[in-house]
């Protein structure tokens, strides 16, 4: 068998090479998922079995390294992109704190363990305790699928990686540079700068550029192609800056973050690619690397390794059980954060083989390495993949099919020029639960029905089904012959019990009294919808801020949690900053919901609507606006509102805005008796922890309690 083994020789044809690493990705996570073992580990297995130290089917050439360093890369560039940023500026200081944390103990714990444990040189010993402070995020993609990529523990872990990992790259170098003896005030003041220079570079110019590129071209193929151009890109001038490509690639997508929906054709797209293809590929290069018979050629290395490992555990787990007991974290968020930073894998393998080939580091320690890697990555997964189930049953996060949210959203498509903007708004406010309860209808004048007509009608249909799966969406579609369109959309509205409906006016098209009174005003006085009037002069994802002008008294009315969620949801998906303009009163209830539900905003005091002009000169390029509105004799109603029609088309034409318009009741006392019926407060608690929260806050402001 050992001969049989050594007598083999790696696949080197191209097709066959592929075709094994494929079957590698699809096979081993349903293996190791049915004995209840995390993917990952299951794909690192893989690698080592096929691997030049394994049954050497494969050798970890240059084409599978950089395949590999790609799928690292993506793995930071996911991490910047689907951040919480307004949850992330929250918890920078704590970011920070875990940072240092988590790089000092490892390296106070290292230094120790090499001199004293593993009788290193201390320049060494230095440089073996910076591979124990970086770590990689490879339990992300676990904790993403799960649900909990957005936890605050979870954005504290993803800001002091980037902290450790710059830190220990950046011993890295200087301990390289000492051996060598090139560290003077020249090699300090030229890494200095261009680290400065690399990061005003991707902070300000990668969003410019992105928010440009996304504007002039809105072909799906070209935009993710843009992306992958940005990922390697940010990995490029990070390496030119002298620090290690893996910081770049976050910096990256923490710059791309508001220009991408989180849920978005573009966003599933970069989803699917990393998830199906690179990050695997990654994790099977990660176990070619693991050489099991240096364990039975002397003790040595099994003492390095199991020292190694010891510390590399025992030091994170510290730094993140400080971290929970300094911000009172639950057990659940420390699993969170030891999963994420226990797995030891690309800085690491960085400082090992530099270090190795530098001298600094013997065989020993390079074996012993691979086996740290191995465990640090088996028990980060398990410990990450507990933490997020664990978290998402304290917040009933899991839920099943009598849990989701009653919502029903209709999207009345008679244009192609506006059915992308409706279909991407309306994946952009919807809940997270709701994968399938999107409607997109077009309406056949039944005396006007032509071959052609039925034609249009289903690319229309069959165009806005594709850009729902595209999000992993399903939007059913719906074809109507009726002889009115306000009949045939009310028609289906009461028999799909639709709760919203996204309505578009194409980017010519000027609104009007007369179009409010014949379509609007019919669906508002005949439906309980909320109700949307979009317009948009250039795609969503490219708005940096959006204005919300709320009328007073808009918290009295019934629709007001139900609007209010979907405004809520579109800044957390969008990333944009929401600048609430309204009365004191209503800031106030915004300002306790953004306490538990952090998005990116600001609160501005605005309650004369006859000044409502003024709101014009906060109004600039790539900044969109959103009006909510109400009806006559309704409790949040201004007579400015019939002038809101004008207004636009003179001083706000050039700019996407959103006519917003609530369900309603008629007066305060009726405001009260609905917030009593059963009904509508299951609608309320159905919007999740969001709709908790407003209730609470509701039910604090309700002076009849």
């Amino acid at each position: 068998m050992i001969l049989a083994l050594d007598l083999a020789l790696p696949v080197s044809n191209p097709t066959v090479q592929f075709l094994l690493l494929f079957s590698i990705v699809l096979i081993a996570p349903i293996v190791f998922n049915r004995i209840k073992v995390p993917s990952l580990i299951g794909l690192i297995i893989a690698g080592a079995v096929i691997g030049p130290f394994g049954l050497f089917i494969m050798s970890r050439d240059s084409n599978m390294i950089m395949l590999g360093n790609a799928g690292l890369l993506y793995i930071m560039f996911l991490a910047g992109i689907e951040i919480d940023v307004a949850e992330f500026k929250k918890n920078s200081s704590r970011s920070l704190v875990f940072g240092l944390l988590t790089f000092s103990i490892p390296m106070t714990i290292g230094v120790f363990a090499g001199y004293y444990l593993l009788s290193l040189s201390l320049i060494s010993s230095v440089l073996l305790a910076s591979m124990f402070a970086s770590h990689t995020l490879i339990a992300y993609p676990i904790i993403s699928k799960l649900g909990a990529g957005k936890n605050r523990a979870v954005t504290v872990a993803i800001g002091g990686t980037m902290i450790t990992d710059t830190l220990a790259l950046l011993v890295l170098a200087v301990i390289i540079s000492m051996n060598e003896g090139h560290v003077t005030t020249a090699f300090w003041a030229q890494l200095t700068l261009s680290i400065i220079v690399f990061t005003l570079v991707v902070a300000f110019l990668f969003p410019l550029v992105g928010r440009w590129f996304f504007k002039k071209f809105q072909d799906s193929a070209s935009q993710f192609i843009f992306v992958m151009v940005m990922i390697f890109l940010g990995g490029f001038l990070a390496e030119l800056a002298g620090i290690e490509a893996i910081i770049g690639a976050f910096l990256a997508g923490l710059a791309m973050n508001k220009l991408i929906p989180h849920i978005s054709p573009l966003m599933n797209r970069i989803d699917f690619v990393g998830n199906a293809i690179f990050i695997p590929i990654f994790l099977i290069s990660v176990g070619m690397l693991i050489d099991y018979r240096a364990f039975v050629t002397g003790f040595e290395t099994i003492k390095v390794a199991i020292v190694m490992t010891v510390v590399a555990i025992s030091a994170k787990f510290l730094a993140a059980w400080a971290t929970q007991k300094i911000y009172g974290y639950s057990n659940a968020e420390r699993k969170l954060i030891f999963g994420l930073s226990n797995a030891q894998a690309a800085a690491t393998l960085a400082a090992v083989m530099v270090g190795h080939r530098v001298g600094l580091l013997d065989d020993n320690i390079l074996n012993g390495t691979i086996v740290m890697i191995l465990v640090t990555c088996t028990i980060a997964s398990f410990r990450a993949q507990k933490g997020a189930i664990d978290l998402s049953f304290a917040e009933g996060n899991l839920e099943d099919e009598n849990t989701l949210t009653e919502e029903r959203i209709l999207i009345p498509i008679a244009n192609k020029d506006t059915l992308k903007d409706l279909v991407e708004l309306s994946l952009v406010i919807k809940s997270k639960t709701n994968t399938q309860d999107l409607y997109a209808l077009n309406i056949i004048k039944s005396t006007g029905t032509t071959p052609q007509a039925e034609k249009e009608s289903l690319k229309l249909l069959e165009e806005a089904v594709r850009l729902g799966a595209g999000a992993e969406t399903v939007i059913q579609p719906l074809r109507r012959y009726d002889m009115n369109v306000l009949n045939g959309i009310l028609g289906i509205v009461k028999k799909y019990a639709i709760t919203d409906v996204v309505m578009g006016l194409h980017v010519k098209q000027e609104i009007s009294e007369s179009f409010l009174g014949d379509l609007i005003e019919g669906i508002l006085e005949k439906t309980r919808s909320t109700t949307f009037v979009y317009k948009a002069i250039q795609p969503l994802s490219t708005i940096k801020k959006r204005l919300v002008i709320i009328p007073p008294n808009a918290d009295k009315e019934i629709g007001f949690p139900f609007w209010l969620s979907k405004i809520w949801n579109l800044g957390r998906n969008t990333g944009a900053k929401l600048s609430f303009y309204a009365t004191n009163d209503i800031l106030e209830i915004l300002k306790q919901i953004n306490k538990t539900h952090p998005i990116d905003v600001d609160f501005k005091e605005f309650s004369d609507w006859n000044d409502f002009l003024v709101l014009s000169k906060e109004v600039g390029k790539d900044v969109g606006l959103i009006i909510v509105m109400s009806r006559l004799r309704k409790a949040s109603y201004h007579e400015t509102m019939k002038r809101v029609p004008d207004y636009i088309n003179k001083y706000f034409k050039n700019t996407n805005f959103m006519l917003l318009y609530p369900v309603q009741s008629a007066t305060t006392d009726n405001y009260h008796n609905d917030m009593a019926n059963a009904s509508l407060l299951a609608s309320i608690r159905n919007l999740g922890g969001f709709g908790e929260a407003l209730l609470s806050t509701v039910k604090k402001s309700d002076p009849s309690e």
